[in-house]
């Protein structure tokens, strides 16, 4: 007996499937039935190649040439910015323009007195903020306490926002040592964390002592300046009235450790070498990189002190000291060794403080920026466009955007064409202008280039968190350190170990962007007319890596 030809509800089935195949008054089984054997025989695949066909060029294609006219632009844009900072570096070292070319600089008169010799010395304020570094606090605050001034010229003020009490007694205990050996050294702590850095910062100089204090240098707790630190940059200073800022350059003490401290180097060298540099040389104007830096207490205080309104206190200073008509100076020959973050989760969280941060203060201070009266017309449009618009927001977006999502797109519909330039002649000037800055590293460019792709999906991210005032736009995560001690310590493939702990092993979005990039790369290979396939393989692969935690360093537990 064969059983009835019961009817089956499938209508929520796609209405185009049930009424291509199907009768509208129900789906039966052999209707299903035929079904079946209609997509076992490849009929299904080619049904839905016509309907991509048919949608692709009235709908998809003309948003793609959109996508990819803005973001030829933008690349456009980036091009011009990142030219104009190379030739103005180049000429900076062909003409031989250094700090001392352009401003006064000569050492300190300490007169033939020995009595009245340090008075010639102006006093010193060393502030060194910290946050439960168990394995650096000694690092920095020897390094400060050996700096070469005159002892009575010169206060260290430990700023201790620790959570940990055993850190703190550890960090008090320090600060006691040296105090006996006869270094002014003050241990502060406050109640609550309100402000983050920036509020440590504040509060610090709230402090009756500081009042006799003409400049104030500031050293993050993994930073280690050499003894003459202040003897190179406070004459800048003295002899200038209008410099409110001497920033130094980072030295940086783990950079051979993995291939990611080693991609981190090319970046922030660049970043010193051209972009704080060109900024110095030309509108005597850069972002403050928050340490390593000696600044001016009046320049401070007439700006309005720190504000803890984002997570860059420090390019909010120097942009409001920057309005106000002070200048800031970059010396590239002195170096402060620092230590880079080794672990993939470190660096993450420092790139989404900085970069978020950096959008953020867009948001807020490009009013103030417009209204400024003390600063000529040039320099407003060098600081909303080529500091803010294009370095902190396009490069962010269109490296991101076209390089991860339009590229890869395009091999999907073949009535967009992507010029050449566009995908080979701007990217490949941009990468040997920062090549050129880097020539020891050189050969890791294929593998920068890869990964800054990679971490340019979460800096978009941060950018559009910070521009649009999302839910972490504030969110501070202190960068976790090693120091000597653990780095003795620390087994250092190229390629992380990654953590036995599912959740902190995988990440997701990296691997989906793999699974994507990978099956544009094989439509292309089969299908498409170019060679794009052979960089999104490569990129697709350099997201998996990293979605599979396989980045960094791994610290051993023995």
């Amino acid at each position: 007996m064969e059983p009835p030809a019961a009817d089956l509800d499938l209508r929520n089935i796609s209405f185009l499937l049930s009424n291509t195949l199907l009768p509208a008054d129900g789906v039966t089984v052999p209707g299903v039935l035929e079904f079946l054997k209609w997509r076992e025989g490849g009929e299904f695949l080619r049904w839905i190649g016509g309907i991509w066909r048919e949608v692709r060029p009235r709908a998809v294609a003309p948003a793609l040439w959109v996508a990819v006219a803005v973001c030829l632009a933008m690349s456009v844009m980036l091009l011009v910015e990142v030219v104009s900072m190379a030739a103005v570096s180049l000429a900076v070292k062909l003409l031989r323009l250094s700090p001392e070319r352009r401003y006064r600089w000569e050492p300190i008169a300490a007169g033939d007195d020995p009595e009245a010799a340090s008075l010639a010395f102006p006093m010193v304020l060393v502030q060194i903020p910290m946050y439960n570094e168990r394995e650096v606090y000694k690092l920095s605050i020897g390094a400060a306490c050996a700096l070469s001034w005159p002892s009575d010229r010169i206060i260290i003020q430990v700023l201790d926002d620790s959570t940990d009490p055993t850190v703190k007694d550890m960090v008090e205990v320090e600060c006691r040592l040296w105090a006996n050996k006869g270094i002014n050294i003050n241990y502060e702590v406050r109640e609550n964390r309100r402000g983050y850095k920036a509020g440590a910062l504040k509060e610090g100089m709230e402090h009756s002592y500081v009042q006799q204090c003409e400049f104030v240098a500031i050293f993050d707790s993994d930073f280690q300046p050499e003894p003459d630190f202040l003897m190179r940059t406070v004459p800048f200073m003295v002899h200038n009235s209008k410099i409110a800022l001497v920033q130094a350059c980072w030295q940086f003490v783990n950079f051979s450790d993995c291939l990611m401290t080693r991609i981190q180097k090319m970046t922030l060298d660049y970043h010193f070498k051209v972009e704080q540099e060109a900024g110095s040389s030309t509108f005597a104007f850069f972002g403050f990189n928050g340490t390593a830096g000696v600044w001016r207490i009046s320049a401070i205080n007439e700006v309005g002190g720190w504000k803890d309104r984002t997570t860059v206190e420090d390019m909010d200073l120097a942009v409001r000291a920057s309005l106000k008509g002070w200048k800031l100076l970059y010396v590239g020959d002195v170096k402060v060794r620092s230590e880079l973050p080794s672990t993939l989760k470190a660096y993450r969280h420092q790139q989404h403080r900085w970069t978020c941060g950096a959008a953020h203060l867009f948001r807020k201070i490009i009013v103030e920026i417009s209204m400024a009266k003390e600063v000529s017309f040039w320099k407003k449009c060098y600081l909303i466009y080529s500091f803010f618009f294009v370095r902190k927001i396009v490069a962010h977006i269109v490296t991101f955007f076209l390089y991860c999502i339009v590229i890869p797109t395009s091999v999907l519909v073949p009535e967009v064409i992507i010029p050449t330039w566009g995908v080979v002649y701007i990217p490949t000037t941009i990468t040997l202008l920062n090549a050129i800055r880097n020539p020891s590293s050189i050969h890791l460019m294929p593998f920068w280039i890869l990964f800054e792709n990679v971490m340019s999906m979460h800096r978009m991210k941060a950018t559009m968190i910070g521009v649009f005032e999302a839910g972490s736009v504030n969110e501070w995560v202190v960068t976790e350190k090693l120091g000597e001690t653990l780095l003795e310590k620390t087994k250092i493939p190229i390629l992380e170990k990654p953590s036995s702990r599912l959740r902190e092993r995988i990440h997701l979005p990296e691997i989906g962007f793999a699974v994507f990039l990978f099956l544009c790369a094989c439509y292309n290979l089969a299908y498409g007319k170019n060679s794009f396939y052979v960089y999104i393989y490569l990129q697709a692969v350099a997201f998996l890596v990293v979605g599979l935690g396989y980045v960094g360093c791994f610290i051993s537990n023995t």
